[in-house]
């Protein structure tokens, strides 16, 4: 399709930045409880970093969230997510907690994938070019991101329901909105509105020209799409606030001039801070130390074990951040935490809430399930574990499928399993006590399986060789 209509600009804009000690000094000390039970409470929880312009020409942004303002109405505020990866990331979650928030204050949020702009490849943050994708690699991806975001969405509005009216969650692809574009027309009607000068100022450029590898065109062009992606939004669903990661400042701000030069109306731009490990590294597909949020990358007890070895220093912040607790409820948490550090309480709520938001209530029970037949040798959570989750736990474990023939030993069962070496030193593994079944050590080789014992009620046989080398088998025909 082609581009919509531009309209004449106003030169009255302003660019700068400010924290966010800035805009409750600048506007929520000036509005009512609507606002600053919004922006206020986010900024509480560390959520937002900074936010821009200074000032708006006709209205502020903590006005736009103040209920007791004449014809007031709920905002429209989106973030992107390229899908340069078949999955969303730790990364991502402080962003989607934003817009969680957000939508339980009665906005209107939308989570926009790059089914377009990830083609081209972001710069902001690297320090070189992204590996190319091919399109429909992309468009496989974005649908594994659809789809992520929309199970999150749900897990929020069927979990996390706090009684109160909550906005629209709605997850949309740019694609939609580029794929009929002709490339002469579009840079006709938007390329003039940009100037080479402001576009090249950007620390993400300038970063990369720097660079012995450089800047290709293609990524130099992202911040002009992504800019027109808030235009597009800003006219088609009347969305104000873009929300981003403080590597995202240049991209936004590209976005917020081209509007206000088009329209003369006030959007604003908010920054989250980048999720950082204890070496400072960004928790990002990128930086190779991805936790992803999709099953298949990433099981429920990877993700909550991720959260429950968090150090002490970091679980205040990340109750704040990466779950909906009140301020006052993790502050009693913590409470409790000081004095009994080592039970890990404050860990393990941060690794429910955020692992039953990930992958609901099920994949929390998972969770919960593998950590109990791991860590404490639970029989119990054995017997009720499905195939999946043995698969997820022992992830490095041969699987077998084998037929419980009538006196079946547990020799027989290592030796199918292909676990211990044929002769007599397989024999002396079981004999001198390093060979155990579902936990229990077993050192008699003649010793004829039992049901309920050494096979499970779900017909499987956990089988551990030394300390690290697992097996599981399922056997058929019992």
């Amino acid at each position: 399709m082609a581009a919509p209509m531009l309209r004449c600009f106003s030169r009255g804009w302003w660019s700068g930045t400010l924290s966010l000690s800035g805009v409750l000094a600048l506007g929520l000390r000036k509005t009512h409880s609507g606002a600053q039970g919004l922006l206020a409470t986010q900024k509480a929880r560390g959520l937002l970093k900074d936010f821009f312009p200074e000032r708006g020409t006709k209205i502020e942004l903590p006005q736009l969230f103040d209920r007791s303002m004449t014809g007031y109405s709920p905002q429209t505020v989106y973030c992107g997510f390229d899908p340069t990866g078949d999955s969303l990331h730790v990364g991502h979650l402080l962003a989607l907690q934003s817009l969680f928030h957000f939508q339980r204050a009665g906005h209107n949020v939308i989570a926009l994938v790059g089914g377009a702009t990830a083609r081209l490849g972001d710069p902001s943050g690297r320090t070189k070019e992204r590996e190319a994708l091919d399109a429909e690699r992309v468009r496989t991806n974005a649908r594994a991101l659809r789809l992520g975001l929309e199970a999150l969405a749900a897990n929020h509005q069927q979990l996390f329901s706090d009684g109160r009216t909550w906005g629209s969650f709605t997850v949309l692809d740019n694609s939609a909105w580029y794929q009929k574009q002709h490339l002469v027309d579009f840079l006709a009607a938007v390329g003039g509105h940009f100037r080479m000068g402001t576009l090249l100022s950007r620390l993400s450029v300038q970063t990369r020209l720097q660079s012995p590898e450089g800047m290709s065109l293609a990524e130099f062009f992202y911040q002009v799409l992504q800019a027109y992606d808030f235009y597009y939004l800003f006219q088609r669903y009347g969305c104000r606030v873009q929300l981003g990661g403080s590597d995202q400042l240049g991209n936004i701000v590209s976005g917020y001039e081209f509007i206000h030069k088009l329209t003369g109306e006030d959007v604003f731009g908010i920054t989250v801070p980048l999720i950082t490990n204890t070496t400072g590294a960004k928790l990002g597909k990128s930086a190779g130390n991805a936790v992803w949020l999709n099953r298949d990358k990433t099981s429920p007890f990877e993700l909550y074990q991720f959260f429950v070895r968090q150090q002490d220093d970091s679980v205040e912040r990340y109750l704040k951040l990466f779950t909906f607790l009140p301020l006052p409820e993790i502050d009693h948490i913590m409470q409790l935490h000081v004095k009994e550090p080592e039970k890990r309480g404050a860990q393990k709520r941060l690794a429910a809430e955020v692992t039953k938001l990930v992958h609901g209530q099920e994949g929390l029970n998972s969770a919960k399930r593998c950590t109990q037949a791991l860590y404490h040798s639970s029989i119990d959570a054995l017997e009720v574990m499905s195939d999946q989750e043995l698969k997820e736990l022992f992830k490095e474990a041969s699987f077998s499928e084998l037929v419980l023939d009538p006196g079946t030993s547990v020799l027989d069962t290592c030796r199918k399993a292909n676990a211990i070496p044929d002769g007599p030193r397989g024999y002396r593994m079981i004999t001198e006590g390093g060979v155990s079944i579902n936990h229990r050590q077993v050192t008699n080789p003649e010793c004829v399986l039992v049901l309920g014992q050494h096979i499970l009620k779900n017909g499987l046989s956990l089988l551990k060789i030394g300390k690290k080398n697992f097996y599981i088998i399922k056997w058929l025909q019992l």
